[in-house]
C-alpha cells in the first residue's frame, strides 16, 4: 500500500495555506447533494468543528436539514440538531456561496439512462457551478460512484476551463463513499477511505481533509485507480450473488434447500464469504456499478463477459420469483390472473426506509401485468411514488390478520426484523419466502414455498 509523502513545500504557498486550515479545522466545506451520502458527510464534518454549507437542488430537502429535521437514517437526529443549532450547518440552494467553501465534496446521485449507460450528468452540473465559482486555494473532491477517468477526463477539464491550474491553483480528488444504509457497525468515521489525487500535492491535502474525521484513509496513486476500486467493490459483490441466486434455480430443480447450503458452506472458516440468494438486487450500487465498468471497457475493445453474465441473472432472477408464485398458486388450484397477492416489505433490504432500485417495484409490476392485484405492507416505506422507470403508486397498508387472511398468497421479499413472522404464516393462506425470513417459524410449515 502506497504511503503519502510531503510534498508540499514553503514555495507552494496556497497549497500550503489550504492544508493548514484543514488541519486547524478553519477550512469551510461545501457538499453538494444532502442525500444518503452527503448529508452524513456534512454532519460528521461539523461533528468536528469544520463549518459546512450544504448545497442542494431540492429547496424542501434544504428546508428540512436547516430545520434540523433529519431525514436520513445513518444520521442521529441529535447530532444533525446540534450541528444546525450552533450555526456549523447550514443548507442552500444558492450555489454562488461555492465560492466561500475552500473544500467542496461532490455527492450526487450516478444512475443509468435506459439503455443502461452512465448518466453523470449530475457529477457536469455540479462541477458547472464549481467551475463558475472556482478560485485559488479550493480542494474538488468527487464522492460519487463512476467509471474510471471520470475525474480526470470529465471535471478536470471543466475546472480548468477556469483558466486555473490544477495542482498548484486549485486541487483535485476522488475519494468514493462507501455507505451502507443501515449498517449499525460501520458508519462513515469507521469505514476505511480510498482516496486518488490528481497531483501529489492534490493527493497530500485530501488525505489531509479525510484523515480529519476518518478513522483510516487509504491512498492510492491516482483518482483513476480509486474510481475502479469502488466499482470492484461492488462488481464483487454483483458477481458473488448472481453465483449463489443461479445455485438457487438450479437447487430449485434438484429439490434441494439453497438456504441450508449456503448456511453449511458459511461454517468452513476460511475461503468462502457468504452471500445470501433473494428476488433480485437492490439499492444504488449493485445494480448500477457494474454497467459503469462494463461500458468503460468497451472503449478499450474489452468485454467483460463475467460482469455482464451476472448482471443477467440477477435481473433473470425476479422473473424466477414471478414462477415460483404462479406454481405455488397453481398448487392451491389458483391463477395468478384476479389472485390478491400481499407483498410484505418492498424496500431494497431489512430494516431501512430506502427503496432505490429495491427488486420489488419490478416484480409488482411484474405481477399486475398478469393481472394480479398487489397490496402491500412495509414499515419503512409508507408510500411507494412512481419514478426511476416504474409506474407504480401504492399506499401501504395496516399487517392485520383480516389482510394476511384474505390474500391468495403472501410473498415475502424485504425480511423486515419488526415483522412477526410466525403471525404471517398462522394468517396466511400461502406464503412465498425470498428471504428466509420464515427460517425460525415451525408452525404451519406447509404453507411456506421457499425460493
Amino acid at each position: 500500500m502506497m504511503t503519502v509523502k510531503n510534498v508540499i513545500t514553503s514555495e507552494d504557498v496556497v497549497a500550503k495555506a489550504l492544508k493548514e486550515k484543514i488541519e486547524k479545522h478553519e477550512a469551510r466545506i461545501g457538499v453538494i447533494g444532502l442525500g444518503y451520502v452527503g448529508l452524513p458527510l456534512a454532519v460528521e464534518k461539523g461533528k468536528v468543528g469544520f463549518p459546512v454549507v450544504g448545497f442542494d437542488i431540492n429547496a424542501a430537502r434544504v428546508d428540512r436539514v436547516n430545520a434540523a429535521d433529519n431525514y436520513i437514517g445513518d444520521v442521529k437526529d441529535e447530532d444533525l440538531k446540534e450541528v444546525v443549532q450552533s450555526g456549523i450547518l447550514v443548507a442552500s440552494t444558492d450555489f454562488s456561496r461555492l465560492a466561500e467553501c475552500d473544500v467542496v465534496i461532490i455527492c450526487v446521485p450516478t444512475p443509468l439512462t435506459i439503455t443502461r449507460d452512465p448518466d453523470i450528468s449530475y457529477i457536469k452540473a455540479s462541477t458547472e457551478k464549481i467551475a463558475k465559482y472556482l478560485r485559488p486555494g479550493q480542494l474538488i473532491t468527487l464522492e460519487s460512484t463512476t467509471y474510471p477517468g471520470t475525474t480526470e477526463e470529465v471535471i478536470l477539464p471543466l475546472l480548468e476551463m477556469a483558466g486555473l491550474k490544477v495542482g498548484h491553483d486549485f486541487f483535485l480528488a476522488f475519494s468514493p463513499e462507501r455507505v451502507d444504509p443501515g449498517n449499525k457497525r460501520f458508519s462513515t468515521k469507521n469505514t476505511s477511505k480510498v482516496v486518488g489525487g490528481m497531483t501529489p500535492i492534490c493527493l497530500e491535502i485530501a488525505y489531509a481533509l479525510y484523515t480529519q474525521t476518518i478513522t483510516n484513509v487509504v491512498p492510492v496513486s491516482s483518482p483513476a485507480a480509486a474510481e475502479l476500486t469502488k466499482v470492484f467493490e461492488n462488481t464483487y459483490r454483483a458477481v458473488n450473488i448472481a453465483m449463489v441466486n443461479e445455485l438457487m434455480m438450479l437447487c430449485d430443480r434438484m429439490g434441494i434447500d439453497i438456504w441450508e447450503v449456503v448456511e453449511a458452506a458459511g461454517t468452513k472458516p476460511f475461503g468462502i464469504q457468504t452471500f445470501y440468494p433473494g428476488p433480485g438486487v437492490g439499492g444504488h450500487c449493485i445494480p448500477i456499478d457494474p454497467f459503469y465498468l462494463t461500458w468503460k471497457a468497451r472503449e478499450y475493445d474489452f468485454h467483460t463477459r463475467f460482469i455482464e453474465l451476472a448482471g443477467e441473472v440477477n435481473v433473470e432472477v425476479s422473473y424466477y420469483v414471478i414462477n415460483r408464485v404462479i406454481r405455488a398458486l397453481n398448487n392451491e388450484n389458483k391463477s395468478l390472473k384476479d389472485a390478491k397477492i400481499f407483498v410484505l416489505g418492498v424496500a431494497y433490504k431489512k430494516d431501512i426506509d430506502d427503496m432505490r432500485e429495491s427488486p420489488a417495484l419490478k416484480i409488482i409490476e411484474l405481477l399486475r401485468k398478469q393481472g394480479a392485484n398487489i397490496t402491500y405492507h412495509d414499515p419503512f416505506i409508507p408510500v411507494i411514488e412512481p419514478h426511476g422507470g416504474s409506474t407504480i403508486h401504492l399506499e401501504s397498508v395496516p399487517l392485520t390478520d383480516e389482510v394476511l387472511a384474505n390474500a391468495d398468497g403472501v410473498l415475502i421479499l424485504t425480511d423486515h426484523s419488526t415483522v412477526d413472522y410466525e403471525r404471517v404464516v398462522a394468517n396466511a393462506k400461502l406464503v412465498v419466502d425470498t428471504r428466509n425470513a420464515t427460517k425460525d417459524v415451525h408452525e404451519n410449515r406447509e404453507k411456506i414455498v421457499k425460493i
